[in-house]
Order: structure tokens, then sequence, then C-alpha cells
């Protein structure tokens, strides 16, 4: 299979992060790759580039678009693993680092990944194959209650405790296996009136099944403690997300970076010695154009934040 993906704020990516030609960068979702040959086509030969990819499809259409070019280190791993991997190759410190989250084009595209409420397949959305649990096992096995919290905190799902309640009963005659089965029941569970509005049924719970199964969340924050270790002074971090919950951690991990004064306004003076990390190289996230939105719909609800450690 080809790895085609559309890049969502490319330029503004790579131009805000990388700033020195000779310097090493980490692309830590190299996905189909758009990111990380953009950042290629501006180092020199003294550049380094590590791609991180859990899934091996990415990591094989990676090797064959830029083999042999010795300034290339693909890591088929989890980007959680991202200073232990740095340290391993002796490429620390680094001078940027940069994540596109969410699923990729190919893994919604390809139906027998299980990602999609929009084509029939075996139900999995494992981002790592090797990941021992998959969305099959947590709709079959996870209780209700876990259920529930799951599709209202990873999916703002507000119909989520009745999709449950339908799912809990469709198991009990037999498993639920396949995308198009857990569709059906979300489309009996929320009525005829709210699925005519808004997207589509199955995109809340889907989403949350998603996050759930990859532990996308936790990771995410785990791996932001690590970048703050590994960046040179000066170097920066660009960080791509496509909804509230990733958005929320990036911003209150970039904002812990600031050293900004935890102690109550009583105090005289400060005794927490806060200092500052980093600074926010824009105030606000930057958004996409409205013409890369006409271009590629996916890239709606992108938002890219960048911070500079001090």
């Amino acid at each position: 299979m080809e790895f085609h993906h559309v890049t969502v704020l490319l330029k503004e990516t790579v131009d805000g992060v990388v700033r020195d030609p000779s310097g090493t960068y980490v692309d830590c979702t190299l996905g189909g790759a758009g990111h990380s040959g953009y950042v290629l086509s501006r180092l020199s030969e003294k550049g380094k580039l590590v791609g991180f990819d859990q899934d091996p499809l990415a990591i094989k259409n990676a090797q064959d678009k830029f083999a042999g070019d010795p300034r290339v280190f693909l890591v088929n791993r989890n980007f959680e693993g991202l200073e232990e991997s740095l340290q391993s190759l002796e490429l620390l410190p680094v001078q940027g680092v940069l994540f596109d989250l969410g699923v990729s084009s190919p893994q919604l595209d390809e139906a027998e990944r299980g990602f999609s409420y929009m084509q029939d397949a075996e139900l999995d959305m494992r981002m790592n194959p090797q990941n021992p649990l998959s969305a099959k096992t947590l709709v079959n096995e996870g209780k209700a209650e876990m259920l529930a919290e799951i599709l209202w905190k990873y999916g703002e799902e507000k119909w989520s405790k009745r999709i449950v309640e339908f799912i809990v009963e469709a198991r009990k005659q037999k498993s639920i296996t396949t995308t198009g089965e857990l569709v059906d029941i979300i489309k009996r569970a929320i009525p005829a009136g709210a699925r005519r509005e808004g997207p589509h049924p199955a995109k809340r719970t889907f989403q949350a099944l998603r996050i759930a199964v990859n532990d996308e969340l936790g990771v995410l924050e785990r791996a932001l403690d690590q970048v703050i270790r590994c960046l040179a002074p000066g170097g920066r971090v660009g960080v791509i997300t496509f909804h509230s919950l990733e958005d929320r951690i990036v911003k209150e991990t970039f904002n812990s970076w600031l050293g900004r004064c935890t102690c109550p306004p009583v105090f005289p003076v400060c005794q927490c010695g806060a200092k500052a990390m980093a600074r926010l190289v824009h105030r606000k996230p930057i958004l996409p154009s409205p013409q890369e939105i006409e271009a590629n719909p996916r890239a709606r609800s992108a938002k890219l934040r960048i911070a500079e450690k001090l």
C-alpha cells in the first residue's frame, strides 16, 4: 500500500521549527513523511532528521522515500520513547521537534485498519499492530461505566450512556466484531432527530475509542515532558492538534514552561522558585488558511502551537 497523506500546516510548521540547516530535527509523527520531506529540503548535508512512527507501514514508506539519505534515522516506535531513543542514537540535544497528532489519512482510508466509520471492516483502531488492546476488545469486554466515561471524556458524546446501553445489550447476543456492526448500534441508540443534525452519528464514539485504544492523550503528556529536556537552548517544538483535548494538553504544558509563579497571592515573596524554561513563539495558535481547508477539509480543526526553549 502507498502511504499518501495530505500534510496539514506544512510550511507554517517547518518554517516555525527549522532554523538551523545543520541542526538535528525530530518528526515524532512520521506518517506519510510530508513534514519530514520538507524538513530535509531545508537541511544542509550536516543536518539530521529522526522520524518516529509506531506504524510499520509508515516506516516502510519513509525507507522507500528517503532511500540512502545518510541524514535520516527512522525509529519504529511510539514517540513516548523519544528521549531514550535519541539518547541511544547519540543525537541529543536536538534543535527542533514536531508533532502532527491524530490519525493519518492512510490509516483512515485503509478499511482493514478499522479506524473508519465509513467503511465496514474488522473493529481494530490500533496504530501499533502489536498493541494487545484493540477497539474490539474494548467494546466487547470493557465495563459499561468505563465505556461510558471514555465516550464522554474523549468523544464529548452526549448520548454516551445510551450508546453504551445498546452496546451492552448487543454484545450479550454476539460479539461486536466489525465497524459496520458498531455503527448500526450507535445509529439505533441515538434518536432520529439528533442524528439529522451535526456530523456522522458515529464520529464521536469512534474518536473516543481510538484515543483510548492508543492512549493518545497519556502518551502526548509523557512525550511533551521529555521534549523540553531533549531540546538545545533556542530549539523549538511545534505541535499540530486536531481536537480540544489534545490542544488543551499542549497549551497547559507550554504554559507550565513559562515559569509563572504559582504561589498564593498572599505570599510576599515567591516560594515556588518558578523558572522560565521556554517562551511562546506565538501567543495564539496558528490556524490553516481558508484555501488549505478548501483543498483539505481534514485541516479544518487543526491548530499549531510553537514554543522555544530558553
